[in-house]
């Protein structure tokens, strides 16, 4: 079957995405998805005959004249990567284009409705004889072992079942992305909600209506009770409270409270108990964060702790806690901080209700937060589809217990796609919806104006669709630093102003991130890393000089944090690391390496949870504050930072009153005053400026997007801001 010509079909359509012909564009349920153009061509040429085979050799003489000199054999394969990142599709698990082993690619999604019929393989000419097939598992024994390393051996025994397809259940925008829902017991209806309302959906003819609720009464849905007409809810009274448990019928009314505190609800199958987790204001952005969880009865009576972080090692956290089916046991996943500089590591435990024993069922890097439980015994998870590719994730089945147990069969993936999987909710049947939850960070740039009273509405400068992430800038102010992942591992660019693409300073096979500049402004360091690890190792940080030249090895260490200098004539560079004891802070020499600790710095007790500190451009100050330690004003419990003296170690607070936490802290250029991003509890963010006599501005404010932090330019007249916006609809599996 072919397409029909450009001529008489402009817009070609498959799954959520469209070609525009005449525009020459890729537009995802309307939104214009940058794409290359030898990218762009290969899905052309893979479009206009779906189901067949477009061999490499009809693909190179497509996109290369004759006389081009180029290796053909490495720019296909990192075209039709691009191709695939910008679908969030996957050599492994294709939904559009799939790859015919030794002969080309395979466009294999329906084409404006029209399912594409799939040619026939043809025999293999020259079958692979024992000896050769020797030689390629050997050759393949490397390979194996840098994924086993990564830990994703999950996915190397998929084999032993089929993905499941899902079926996109709601299609809100941005701004009005779904913040919470659940599948009924019976399979027949869906309970969502925005910030607009709550609604109820009849999943066989898709009828939604509002449920009715007092004004200003917008839950989130979290467990429906078995009787089917009520359903567990979170809500956020106020831009400062936290989240409180309520039910409400499906026919509306009068909500009934439960818990004033508690979120990641859910109601055991015979509908006696729910099982929670303690509110944390230290999860302001991933599903880790809660330190306890808790169980009581239906009705709210006899709440009583059943699990809390144990602090063995950094502070142990909480995902969203799943209930077996004879409600006997509950699983969650247990997060902790990672030393070695990734973040955390994560794994699935039980907790045996009646002997409080735990139980640890599966330890894979990538784990997402939401769990279910289903009534055959198996648990479903989600896990980060690759650490090379964030941004998708991979749904799972894990036999829990009997003959047929997964210890002994290893996961089955049952379908993986773009966004994170957030909330999974499953019926006593065979459906189950979840939330795939997307998030885009890029940076922006904002001028400030009036004396610096006022910024500039942000204009985004990244305008690709990977990961972008600000950090500095060069001493001319003309050139944004940032890491980026735009061509695999996480890279480190420059970009200008008037620049519309990037200029890589630091690529290769390696990870690099953190970029900062040394006191003279002459010299890059960075981090940089081969692979994600388990166990704490060291750390090399980088100096490279601007102008060119190769990098050089500055020291290493374990627990890598946060490391800054400060600006001529200053010379003080700080770096700090987390270990057992808290976070600890030492000086460095950015050229000999040699480094000295500061006692006086240590901050005790820290967990993942830290924020991140800065040290002032002139080298006087130190400003830090932290999520689960919040400095707090003597009489009201409200967020406030911390700035110290590293001339006599003296420190005050500044309180940072109407904002529910702060999420980052960057000093300003003239050393005056210092950058805060903040956020309330209903989803307000915000970026602050507070000077040193405790006065607070806010700068901007945002209820649709993320804003993560902001760093100055050196003369002052720009700031750099890492602001993310992102989605979230329902997806369903139905006989999964």
């Amino acid at each position: 079957m072919a397409v029909t010509s450009a001529n008489e079909l402009p817009t070609i359509r498959f799954g959520t995405f469209e070609v525009d012909l005449r525009a020459g564009e890729l537009r995802r349920n309307g939104s214009r998805i940058r794409l290359q153009e030898q990218p762009f061509q290969i899905l052309l040429a893979l479009i206009e005959r779906p189901g067949e085979i477009v061999t490499r050799d009809e693909l190179q003489k497509k996109l290369w004249p004759a006389d081009t000199f180029v290796d053909f054999d490495h720019s296909l394969n990192a075209a039709i990567r691009r191709l695939r990142d910008a679908l969030g599709d996957s050599a492994e698990n294709p939904r559009f284009v799939e790859t015919v082993a030794r002969r080309g690619y395979r466009f294999i999604a329906p084409v404006n409705g029209i399912a594409t019929p799939v040619e026939q393989p043809k025999a293999d000419p020259a079958p692979v004889s024992p000896v050769r097939r020797k030689w390629l598992w050997l050759a393949l024994v490397p390979v194996l072992a840098i994924v086993l390393s990564i830990g994703f051996h999950a996915g190397l025994r998929s084999s032993q079942g089929s993905q499941a397809s899902e079926s996109r259940l709601t299609a809100n925008p941005e701004e009005a992305r779904i913040t919470g829902a659940a599948i009924s017991a019976d399979g027949k209806w869906l309970v969502f909600s925005d910030k607009y309302g709550c609604y109820l959906r009849q999943m066989d003819t898709g009828e939604t209506h509002s449920i009715p609720l007092p004004a200003g009464f917008i839950p989130q849905p979290a467990s429906w009770f078995p009787d089917g007409t009520h359903i567990l809810v979170t809500w956020v009274a106020g831009p400062h409270e936290p989240t409180s448990l309520w039910t409400i019928s499906i026919m509306g009314g009068t909500p009934r409270k439960l818990a004033d505190q508690g979120r990641w609800a859910g109601v055991s199958a015979d509908g006696s108990q729910i099982v929670y987790a303690e509110h944390s204001e230290a999860a302001w952005l991933t599903p880790e964060g809660s330190t306890a969880l808790w169980i009581m009865q239906a009705d709210g009576e006899r709440p009583h702790k059943v699990l809390e972080s144990d602090g063995s090692h950094f502070k142990n956290s909480f995902g969203p806690p799943a209930w077996s089916p004879d409600g006997k046991r509950i699983a969650f996943v247990r997060s902790k901080y990672d030393p070695s500089g990734w973040g955390t590591t994560s794994q699935i435990e039980t907790l045996e209700i009646a002997s409080r024993k735990t139980e640890v069922v599966l330890q894979t890097p990538g784990l997402l937060g939401g769990l279910a439980w289903t009534k055959d015994d198996r648990l479903i998870y989600a896990t980060i589809a690759s650490p090379l590719s964030p941004g998708n994730s991979t749904l799972w089945a894990y036999r829990m217990f009997g003959p047929d147990n997964a210890r002994f069969r290893g996961p089955i993936r049952l379908s993986s796609g773009p966004g994170y999987i957030g909330s999974i909710s499953i019926s006593a049947g065979n459906r189950l919806t979840l939330l795939r939850n997307t998030i885009q960070p890029d940076v922006y740039v904002s001028t400030l104006e009036a004396g610096g009273k006022e910024l500039s509405a942000p204009r985004r400068l990244t305008l690709d669709d990977r990961d972008d992430y600000p950090f500095a800038w060069t001493p001319d102010s003309k050139y944004v630093l940032f890491v980026s992942n735009r061509d695999g591992p996480y890279h480190i660019f420059k970009q200008a102003l008037d620049q519309t693409e990037p200029e890589v300073l630091v690529g290769g096979d390696m990870w690099a991130y953190l970029p900062r500049l040394t006191p003279d402004g002459s010299s890059l360091l960075y981090y940089v890393s081969r692979k994600m690890s388990d166990t704490p190792s060291p750390v090399p940080l980088m100096r490279m000089p601007l102008a060119g030249g190769p990098p050089q090895l500055v020291l290493e260490h374990v627990g890598v944090n946060n490391e800054q200098c400060a600006r001529a004539p200053a010379t003080l560079c700080l770096l700090s690391e987390i270990d057992q004891k808290g976070e600890r802070f030492f000086s460095f020499d950015p050229v000999k390496g040699a480094r000295r600790e500061i006692p006086q710095l240590l901050i005790e007790g820290v967990d993942y949870s830290t924020y991140n500190w800065s040290l002032s451009p002139n080298g006087q100050s130190l400003v830090t504050s932290n999520k689960t330690q919040v400095y707090t004003s003597l009489t009201k419990n409200e967020p406030a930072i911390k700035i110290t003296s590293l001339h006599d170690f003296s420190s005050r607070t500044i309180p940072v009153p109407g904002w529910a936490a702060l999420t980052s802290l960057d000093w300003a250029a003239d050393s005056k005053s210092i950058w805060a991003a903040a956020h309330t509890t209903d989803g307000i963010w915000a970026l602050l400026n507070v000077d040193l006599e405790g006065h607070v501005r806010p700068m901007l404010r945002d209820d649709k997007m993320l804003i993560g932090w902001a760093i100055p330019s050196n003369d002052g007249h720009h700031l750099a801001l890492w602001k993310a916006s992102g989605n979230s609809n329902v997806w369903m599996l139905d006989k999964f």
